[in-house]
């Protein structure tokens, strides 16, 4: 007869032989749900479903949530909404914050939400495949330990893609760029116009980032000048409120109307500087195509009165000279893309073809883009800011929670 000291000992080997097999072989961890991406989007799919009682886990690759707001954010950025279209669900802001939240009170917001639903994301993992079975309708997940450098297998029921629209920075093939002498960088990469005292710089890109990138550098001293390419609409953050709460009475057509003749009372027309203006109203363009107005910060200002100069677009590059397609050439010191971020899903999302196309964006439109077949989604995929990671993160839990109920009452 064992006695119960062997016993004891033999399930304390048997346990830690299957952790060491863990480690070495790299045995699958099964979930019911893995979320991609520790941003905002992926926090917040997380605390919906936390409050619906559905475990799951979050992968993420930095070594910490929100690094794009902490790392990848430049200094004066504010949030460009009232803090009342901003929040993430289950957790408004603080009466005593700002109703533009600046970068800062929006990472402390960020870890308050983390502390208060117990979100510990799995940090430094990077996912490096995601295959659907479907033999055992389950997703499987290859991922690598960017710390221990060893690989990492999950299983899944449900898989959400919640690395966002701003994954990688994006910085257009113009010809010549790699003879430019001087510094060029990603907006991602800016983070404040100090370093750029006494010298030329060009912010190729017009949306929100790339003007008020523009103000800080001149702001700073920087000789400062704006590619503007594309028509887009000028408006002041108090248009925008005013706008965002008219929507809940009238048609958004009015609201238009009302927000483009407070825009022309205030700028006036602003076609002699290089600004012109879309066929669409500001809030149509934003539901039907995701493009967001320009909230401007006093950049208008600066272009008017010839501190900021305006060019169109760049031809090409050749060392510190840039050829602009109306045919003049500026040298420069530094250039700032403002341009735009690519999702990378598609570059570990096997079976991409279940939720995004070829960009790595949503296959399905608005407001059907969150869910794809084989119990995949997405978040904040939507083109529509915090409000749009809010509404994601609450539809995704709230459909996956009532699948993994239905399946538990049936089995």
């Amino acid at each position: 007869m064992v006695s119960t000291d062997k016993v004891s000992i033999l399930s304390l080997y048997r346990v830690l032989h299957l952790l060491i097999l863990h480690f070495i072989l790299g045995f699958s961890m099964e979930e019911v749900v893995v979320i991609v991406g520790a941003g905002p989007s992926g926090l917040a799919t997380f605390a919906c479903l936390k409050q619906l009682n559905i475990p799951s886990i979050i992968l993420e690759r930095e070594d910490c949530h929100a690094s794009l707001w902490k790392k990848r954010a430049y200094d004066r950025l504010k949030l460009h909404l009232a803090k009342q279209f901003c929040s993430l669900p289950h957790m408004p802001y603080p009466p005593n914050t700002p109703t533009f939240v600046p970068r800062a009170k929006f990472v402390e917001y960020i870890d308050s939400y983390v502390e208060k639903f117990d979100i510990n994301p799995k940090c430094n993992r990077s996912v490096e495949s995601a295959v659907y079975d479907d033999h055992e309708a389950k997703w499987k997940i290859e991922v690598k330990n960017l710390v221990t450098g060893e690989p990492e297998h999950y299983v899944a029921t449900f898989l959400v893609v919640a690395t966002g629209e701003n994954s990688k920075g994006f910085i257009p093939k113009i010809p010549g760029i790699e003879s430019f002498a001087g510094d060029i960088l990603h907006s991602s990469e800016f983070k404040s116009g100090k370093e750029y005292n006494g010298k030329k710089v060009l912010v190729v890109g017009c949306g929100n980032s790339g003007m008020e990138i523009a103000y800080d550098l001149s702001n700073h001293g920087a000789s400062t000048s704006i590619v503007i390419r594309s028509p887009f609409h000028i408006v002041t953050k108090e248009m925008i409120w005013l706008g965002m709460n008219l929507l809940n009475y009238l048609p958004l057509w009015l609201v238009d109307s009302i927000t483009l003749a407070l825009a022309r009372l205030a700028y006036g027309n602003l076609d002699k500087y290089g600004i012109h203006r879309p066929s669409g109203g500001p809030f149509e363009l934003k539901v039907k195509l995701g493009r967001s107005p320009v909230i401007d910060v006093g950049t208008v200002a600066k272009i008017k009165q010839g501190i900021i100069k305006v060019f169109p677009e760049i031809m090409k590059i050749e060392k510190d000279s840039i050829q602009f397609n109306n045919g003049d050439t500026e040298q420069f010191d530094a250039l700032v893309f403002a341009t735009g971020y690519q999702s990378t899903a598609n570059n570990w999302l096997k079976d991409f073809n279940y939720i995004l196309g070829k960009d790595g964006m949503p296959k399905n439109k608005f407001p059907s883009h969150w869910k794809g077949t084989n119990a995949v989604y997405c978040t904040g995929l939507s083109r529509r800011g915090l409000a749009g990671v809010s509404a994601d993160a609450q539809k995704v839990a709230n459909d996956i929670a009532m699948i993994f109920k239905a399946e538990k009452r049936h089995n």
